[in-house]
C-alpha cells in the first residue's frame, strides 16, 4: 500500500488540529457548567450555615468528579439520541458548544440558575439544522428525552419537596430549637453531598456526549460508539475544577433569593432533588440539574404554612427557562453558518478565537462587581435569617409565622 501523499497528510494534520480545537472547546463548556450548577447541590446548605461556602464547593467538586463515573446512559443519548450523527460534523458540534457556552456565560453574570444541559442541547440541535435542515434533527427523541423531562421534573421534585416538608415539620415538633437546628444541618451535609453526586452522574455526562460526537464526526469512532475512558477522565475533571471555582452569583440566587430557608426545608430540598436526578440518569434522561434544584427549593416554600416563595424572582427564572434552548439554538446556528461561510479549518479557528474572546470579556466585566462567597451566603441587603424554632423559622422582622 502507497503512504499517503503531503496532501493528503496535511488534511489528515488539518484534522486533528480542528478536532483539538472542539475537544478543548468542549472541556471549556464543562468547566462552565460546574460553576454554573455548583448552586444546584449546595445553595442550600450554604445558605443555612450547614457547610461553610468554600468547604461545601470543595465538596461538591470531590464527589461531581466521582459522579462523573456511575453511569454513561445520559452520554449516550447525546451523542446519539438527539441529532443524526451522519450529519453531524466537527464544525457543527463546536458551533454548539459556542451557544451552550454564551448562554451559560450570560446568565451566570446575570446571576440567573439557568439549565446548562438545555443550552448545551439548543446549541447542538441549532447548529445542526443550520448545516444539515431540520431533518437531521431526531425530534421524538428531543421531546421524550430533553422536553418532556423539562417540564416534568421541576413538577416532580417540588412534589417530593412538599411532602417531605410537611413530613419533617410535622415530626420534628417539639424538638428542642438548639438540637433540631445542628441536627438537620448535619443531615444537609448527607443530603447535599447525594445531589452533588447524582449531578456528576448527569451533567458531565452531557460533554461525554458531546465530544463523542466530535469523535465520530472526525472519524475517530464508529458511528454508534460508548465514550472513551480518556473523554470520561477528562470531563469529569473539567466539571469538578468548575464546580470548585464556586458560581457565587448563581449560588446566592438559588440559596437565598426564591425562599427563606432552614435546615429541615434544606434537607428536604435537597433529598427530593437527588432522588429526581437519580432516576433521570438511571432512565438515560438529560434532565436539567437547575430546575430539579429550583422546584425541590419552590416545593420546600409552598410546604411551610403559610407558603413562603419570592414569586417575582420565580418568574424571572421561569422565563430564562423557557427562552434557553431556542435561544442557544439560534446562537449555535449563527455561529455553524458563520463557520460555513469562511469555510474549512480557518472558520472554524475563528468561530472558536470569538468565544474564547467572548469568556474573557464576560470574566473581566465579572471582576467590576465581584461576588464572593460571603456575599453568595448571605446578600448584603438581606439580614442574617433567624434561628430555628421547633415550629418553624423565625420571620425577618422578628415576629413568629
Amino acid at each position: 500500500m502507497d503512504a499517503p501523499g503531503p496532501g493528503r497528510r496535511e488534511a489528515q494534520v488539518g484534522d486533528t488540529f480542528v478536532l483539538v480545537i472542539v475537544v478543548v472547546t468542549a472541556l471549556a463548556f464543562d468547566f462552565t457548567n460546574g460553576f454554573h450548577d455548583t448552586a444546584n447541590a449546595m445553595a442550600t446548605s450554604i445558605a443555612t450555615g450547614a457547610l461553610r461556602p468554600r468547604v461545601a464547593v470543595a465538596l461538591s467538586a470531590a464527589l461531581n468528579l466521582v459522579g462523573a463515573f456511575v453511569s454513561l446512559s445520559v452520554a449516550a443519548t447525546i451523542a446519539g439520541g438527539l441529532v443524526r450523527s451522519g450529519a453531524v460534523t466537527l464544525s457543527v458540534v463546536l458551533a454548539g458548544l459556542v451557544g451552550a457556552i454564551t448562554w451559560n456565560l450570560v446568565t451566570w453574570f446575570l446571576g440567573i440558575p439557568s439549565s446548562s444541559s438545555h443550552a448545551l442541547i439548543g446549541g447542538v440541535v441549532g447548529a445542526t439544522i443550520a448545516a444539515a435542515g431540520g431533518g437531521a434533527v431526531r425530534w421524538d427523541g428531543l421531546v421524550a428525552k430533553v422536553v418532556v423531562p423539562a417540564a416534568l421534573s421541576p413538577v416532580i421534585a417540588g412534589g417530593i419537596a412538599i411532602v417531605g416538608t410537611v413530613l419533617v415539620y410535622r415530626l420534628s415538633r417539639g424538638v428542642p430549637a438548639g438540637l433540631l437546628g445542628r441536627g438537620f444541618r448535619l443531615g444537609q451535609i448527607g443530603s447535599a453531598s447525594l445531589v452533588s453526586l447524582a449531578h456528576g452522574t448527569n451533567d458531565a455526562q452531557k460533554t461525554m456526549g458531546v465530544i463523542t460526537l466530535a469523535l465520530i464526526a472526525g472519524g475517530s469512532l464508529p458511528a454508534g460508539a460508548r465514550a472513551p475512558l480518556w473523554v470520561v477522565v477528562s470531563c469529569a475533571l473539567a466539571i469538578s475544577l468548575g464546580t470548585f471555582t464556586g458560581g457565587w452569583r448563581v449560588i446566592r440566587t438559588l440559596g437565598t433569593g426564591i425562599v427563606d430557608i432552614e435546615p429541615r426545608q434544606g434537607m428536604a430540598a435537597e433529598t427530593a432533588s437527588a432522588a429526581t436526578i437519580l432516576l433521570s440518569t438511571y432512565f438515560g434522561y438529560s434532565l436539567s440539574t437547575t430546575h430539579v434544584a429550583t422546584g425541590s427549593i419552590l416545593g420546600t416554600g409552598l410546604g411551610y404554612r403559610p407558603p413562603d416563595v419570592r414569586w417575582g424572582v420565580a418568574r424571572r427564572m421561569a422565563l430564562a427557562w423557557l427562552i434557553t434552548l431556542p435561544t442557544a439554538a439560534v446562537v449555535g446556528g449563527l455561529a455553524e453558518l458563520a463557520a460555513r461561510a469562511m469555510g474549512g479549518t480557518s472558520g472554524i479557528v475563528v468561530v472558536a478565537l470569538v468565544i474564547a474572546a467572548v469568556m474573557g470579556g464576560v470574566y473581566l466585566l465579572s471582576r467590576r462587581a465581584p461576588v464572593g462567597p460571603e456575599a453568595a451566603a448571605r446578600p448584603a441587603d438581606r439580614p442574617p435569617a433567624a434561628q430555628d424554632t421547633a415550629d418553624g423559622p423565625a420571620a425577618r422582622d422578628g415576629v413568629g409565622r
